[in-house]
């Protein structure tokens, strides 16, 4: 079958062996597959990603070698066409989504980056049968592919413990940013201000429920929760990432402030201590999401809650996936790019 591979530091299009579904397993056709910021990461700081993630492990063997092809592909919806032995898996033709792990002998193997095991930039993968979850009928293909990311802003609304009554401040636009003012607002959070450089992204966070918009390089988000909701406790989500942002937050937060780190930085950062303790600040990092968020995620997005279509601003094929990764460096353009194998 074919597939998109990362080799040697460039995504190539490659026949590869089809997968074949062991006991357990269920073996499905991706409809579609988002192309994640991790991704990007990735392919751009490979060595560092797996540097950083073996410190942050205790030491623990990076689980990737560069040398070799590196499968990806991990925000999809696909379709079942058969189960492996002993597996009473969903009917053929049934729709699902899964965390994106293996469980194999106990273990969890990822499918975010494996040089063994198929992601969703290929024709087909397979699946636990006891981790997939079943999409309601007349779901949106489209649409279910965006769980994974849902249930990541799902995760960093519920660890940030925030309450109604208090202005959620959002800084970065990109698909994390989203998917947080989406989450906010369906716990009839607000006011929501979010903060990106371009107006398409900005667009898109008003779509997606933020009650104001504003442009960092002409205004700044304490200035507008300063004028438009500093009656209430303020928290805010650091969503984009870049070395600087934590300690400008710090420095602006006000007392017993809350900020939350869910963008993934790849260089070293710094910031001013004093700031956090003479304002009894709280700094908290979130990642990823339990089992239950992610069907919670799921069920947002299939009762109708949460609307994920404006954040889809292109699809396309295998073959162009390249130009694609290349694409969302131009965030004026693209938000969120699908893949169709």
């Amino acid at each position: 079958m074919r597939a998109a591979v990362l080799r040697q530091g460039r995504l190539v299009i490659d026949e590869v062996a089809e997968p074949t579904p062991g006991e357990g397993e269920v073996l499905v056709a991706v409809k579609a597959c988002g192309i994640c910021g991790s991704d990007l990461h990735f392919v751009d700081h490979g060595a560092d990603f797996l540097r950083l993630t073996s410190e942050a492990n205790g030491g623990a063997p990076p689980a990737v070698d560069l040398s070799r092809d590196v499968r990806m592909g991990h925000e999809f919806s696909a379709e079942v066409i058969g189960s492996g032995p002993n597996t009473n898996g969903p009917a053929a033709g049934t729709i699902v989504t899964s965390m994106p792990i293996l469980m194999r002998g106990g273990n969890r193997v990822s499918m975010s980056f494996s040089n063994t095991e198929a992601g969703a930039y290929g024709e087909r993968m397979v699946l636990t049968n006891d981790v997939l979850v079943r999409a309601p009928a007349g779901c949106d293909v489209d649409s279910i592919a965006l769980t994974e990311p849902l249930a990541v802003g799902l995760h960093a609304v519920n660890r940030s413990g925030i309450t109604q009554g208090t202005t959620a401040l959002i800084a970065g636009c990109g698909p994390v940013g989203l998917t947080l003012i989406a989450c906010l607002k369906a716990r009839g959070i607000g006011p929501v201000i979010a903060s990106d450089f371009s107006a398409a992204r900005r667009a898109t966070a008003v779509a997606m429920g933020a009650d104001l918009v504003v442009d960092p390089s002409t205004d700044d988000l304490f200035a507008a929760w300063r004028r438009e909701g500093s009656r209430q406790p303020v928290m805010m989500f650091e969503a984009v990432g870049v070395p600087g942002l934590i300690n400008q937050a710090m420095r602006e937060m006000p007392r017993d402030g809350k900020i939350v780190v869910v963008g993934l930085c790849m260089q070293t950062d710094r910031f001013e201590p004093t700031y956090g303790v003479m304002k009894e600040l709280t700094l908290q990092f979130v990642v990823t999401y339990s089992p239950q968020e992610f069907r919670d995620a799921l069920h947002l997005i299939a009762d109708g809650t949460v609307d994920v279509a404006p954040m889809i601003t292109g699809r396309v094929g295998l073959d162009s996936i390249a130009g694609a990764f290349a694409d969302l460096a131009k965030p004026d353009v693209h938000t969120k790019i699908l893949v169709k194998p």
